[in-house]
C-alpha cells in the first residue's frame, strides 16, 4: 500500500514538473518575485472562494419559498464593519511595503555591474558588448556576475523581457532606461519584446545564454576581434572634430571631457546636472538645452549626423576619460 501511495505522489510530482506554468527561477531576484506573486496569488484565490462561498450560502439560505413572510430588518454590526475594513488595509499594507522593498532592493544595480549595450529595432535586438562584440537577438553573459543593459530603440516603443530573470523594462525612443540581473544558473533562457512594436512583433525574439566566467572569456576572445566601444568613440570624437573644442586646455571654447562622467556641472542657467548618459546624449543631440556655465552656447547639433549605435560609442569614451587624460586622446 505504501509503495502504490509513493508511486502515486511521484507520478504526481513528475505531472507537475512537466508543466510549463513558470519559467525557471535563473536569476538573483527571480525567487523573491516568485514569493510575492505566489503571495497576491494566494490573498487573490482565498478572498475569492471565501466571498463567492458566502454568496451561494445566502442565496440558499434565505432564498424567498411560497408563503414565507418577509424577514424583519436587520442591523449593522460594528465588529464585521471594523472586520471588513481593518483587515483589507493591513494587507494593503504588507503588499505595499514588500513589494516597495523588492523593487527598491533591485532599482539601483552594482557599482561593480558590467555594462552591456541594448538598442532596439524593428524587429530585431542589437547588443553591444564595452569589449567590442556585436550580437543580434543574442545575449551572451557570465553567470554570477551583475549585468547593466542600457537600453534605447532607434524606432519605437520595445519591452526588454528576460521571464527567467523576472525582469522587464520598456526600451524607449530618443532616451536611454537601464535593467539589471544577475543569472545564478548557467543554460539558455528566452529573450521576448513585450511591447507591440509592430507587424512582425511576434518575431522579435533572442535568446540568453548564461556562461561560465571561463566559457564567457573564451566567448569573448573568440569572436571576430574589433576595437572596443570606447576606442571606436575616440575615433568618431576625432572624425567628428570634437577635438577641436573639448582640448581641455585653458583657452578650450567646450569644458573638458575629462573625468566629467558621474559628476555634477554646473549650468549658466544656475544649479547642476550629473553628467550621465541621459545628459550627454542631450549634449550630442539638442546642444540648446545644455549650457554649461563659463561656456559659450556654441556646441552644434549632431542630429542625423550619428546614429544610436554611434552615440553609444561617444558616450564609452567620455566614460573611459580619465581625469588626467587630454579629451582629444593626446
Amino acid at each position: 500500500m505504501m509503495g502504490l501511495t509513493q508511486f502515486a505522489l511521484n507520478s504526481m510530482a513528475a505531472l507537475w514538473a512537466g508543466l510549463p506554468l513558470m519559467p525557471p527561477a535563473a536569476s538573483s531576484i527571480a525567487e523573491s518575485v516568485d514569493h510575492l506573486y505566489y503571495f497576491l496569488t494566494g490573498i487573490t484565490v482565498f478572498f475569492s472562494v471565501l466571498i463567492f462561498s458566502i454568496i451561494f450560502y445566502f442565496m440558499i439560505k434565505y432564498r424567498r419559498r411560497p408563503g414565507q413572510k418577509t424577514e424583519p430588518e436587520t442591523h449593522t454590526s460594528m465588529f464585521l464593519e471594523l472586520s471588513w475594513t481593518i483587515i483589507p488595509s493591513i494587507i494593503c499594507v504588507v503588499i505595499f511595503v514588500w513589494s516597495s522593498a523588492l523593487f527598491v532592493r533591485n532599482a539601483r544595480p552594482p557599482a561593480n555591474a558590467r555594462e552591456i549595450f541594448v538598442i532596439g529595432k524593428q524587429w530585431m535586438w542589437q547588443i553591444q558588448h564595452p569589449e567590442g562584440p556585436r550580437e543580434i537577438d543574442a545575449l551572451h553573459v557570465p553567470v554570477g556576475e551583475a549585468i547593466k543593459l542600457t537600453m534605447t530603440s532607434q524606432d519605437v516603443i520595445h519591452g526588454f523581457y528576460i521571464p527567467a530573470f523576472r525582469v522587464k523594462k520598456d526600451v524607449l525612443p530618443g532616451r536611454y532606461t537601464s535593467v539589471w540581473f544577475k543569472a545564478d544558473q548557467t543554460g539558455v533562457y528566452h529573450l521576448f519584446c513585450s511591447q507591440y512594436c509592430g507587424t512582425n512583433h511576434s518575431e522579435m525574439i533572442g535568446w540568453v545564454y548564461v556562461m561560465s566566467p571561463t566559457d564567457y572569456a573564451a566567448w569573448l576572445s573568440a569572436g571576430e576581434q574589433s576595437e572596443s566601444l570606447a576606442q571606436q568613440g575616440a575615433r568618431l570624437f576625432t572624425q567628428l572634430g570634437c577635438d577641436t573644442c573639448h582640448t581641455g586646455a585653458a583657452s578650450s571654447t567646450g569644458p573638458s571631457l575629462a573625468g566629467i562622467y558621474g559628476k555634477p556641472e554646473k549650468m549658466a542657467t544656475g544649479g547642476t546636472r550629473v553628467v550621465d548618459d541621459t545628459f550627454l546624449r542631450e549634449a550630442i543631440l539638442t546642444p540648446s538645452t545644455i549650457h554649461v556655465a563659463g561656456f559659450a552656447q556654441i556646441m552644434p547639433t549632431f542630429t542625423g549626423q550619428v546614429n544610436e549605435e554611434q552615440l553609444l560609442q561617444l558616450i564609452a569614451y567620455v566614460k573611459s576619460l580619465q581625469p588626467q587624460e587630454r579629451t582629444n586622446g593626446q
